[in-house]
């Protein structure tokens, strides 16, 4: 199943149609030097209709961190909502390069990480001849207008689909409900959700991983250094259905051995080091401290890190 929403931008009044959809993504900013002088009022239409909400900055070459800084001070978002780069041609014909979309979502991550998804996203031309890394942040958001929403025509996994621009620019995200999106992407309702409580501490019994999108029980059992069949061992409730795992479910992770706090974690695209920290609730100097680790923030995809509490 998947769900409906626009992305809009100045071009669109603030009192924009919502009807039929359940989450809208408005343009907050390009460069270093535009902000969209629509987004709030479009925004609070947006979440009055009870649509999740997300916020796009438009990605041009150079001075990426500048951007990033620019566009999270000036994008009107609260707590949960959707954060994404749009990475196509600039209206000079010119384009940011692959390592440059990585380091403004990588950037973004970092200023708003904890708070916020962030995902790219791209047209298929983008995706298959000009990325290098398959980096997408939280989520890819793919724009291909085949005329079959829901079937982009890419083997990666994505979380939106961007199948047409008539009358607007029109979606569907791979979620069950609006709720299942919300869920996902940090709130529960169109309005700002307060600040998050601290995580409590993990019992010694396990952790609990949240999935992601691209996430598959094999892969969360090997990147923990478990087998699949000791984690659906811990989490009966996948062991008739193991393909059908969603973004946001929460999967327990079991000790191993007595009384043992010692994971392991195989690094896929998106992740930090202050995420993973975050995850398993340590720190990022426990875990350079443990992996031999100089810099935090270099660290490699197929990595396996051992987690210290």
């Amino acid at each position: 199943m998947a769900i409906t929403g626009v992305d809009v931008s100045s071009y669109q009044p603030e009192r924009f149609s919502t009807r039929g959809h359940h989450f809208a993504i408005i343009k907050a900013t390009e460069g270093r030097s535009y902000v969209n002088p629509h987004q709030r009022g479009q925004a609070a239409h947006a979440r009055a209709a009870g649509l999740v909400v997300g916020f796009y900055h438009f990605l041009w070459p150079g001075n990426i961190k500048a951007q990033a800084a620019y566009f999270v001070e000036k994008c009107a978002s609260v707590q949960g909502d959707i954060l994404a780069l749009d990475w196509e041609r600039t209206s000079a014909g010119t384009a940011a390069t692959s390592a440059e979309k990585d380091q403004f979502i990588r950037e973004v991550q970092r200023l708003r990480g904890d708070t916020h998804r962030v995902i790219l996203y791209c047209n298929v031309d983008f995706w298959l001849r000009r990325d290098t890394s398959s980096f997408a942040g939280d989520g890819l958001w793919i724009a291909h207008y085949n005329g079959k929403p829901g079937k982009p025509g890419i083997q990666a996994p994505w979380v939106i689909h961007q199948y047409t621009d008539r009358p607007v620019d029109t979606n569907v995200a791979a979620f069950a409900n609006r709720e299942a999106l919300a869920k996902w992407a940090g709130t529960t309702s169109g309005k700002p959700t307060p600040p998050k409580k601290p995580k409590p501490t993990p019992k010694p019994g396990g952790t609990a991983y949240t999935v992601r999108s691209g996430d598959t029980l094999s892969g969360i059992a090997a990147r923990h250094g478990l087998s699949l069949s000791a984690l659906l061992a811990a989490n009966p409730s996948y062991k008739s259905h193991p393909n059908l795992i969603h973004p946001g479910d929460k999967v327990k992770i079991p000790s191993q051995g007595s009384g043992s706090t010692t994971r392991r974690h195989r690094i896929r695209p998106g992740d930090t080091l202050s995420a993973i920290a975050a995850r398993y609730g340590t720190t990022v100097a426990k875990l350079a401290k443990a992996n031999g680790i100089s810099n935090p923030d270099q660290i490699y995809v197929g990595q396996t890190l051992k987690i210290v509490k």
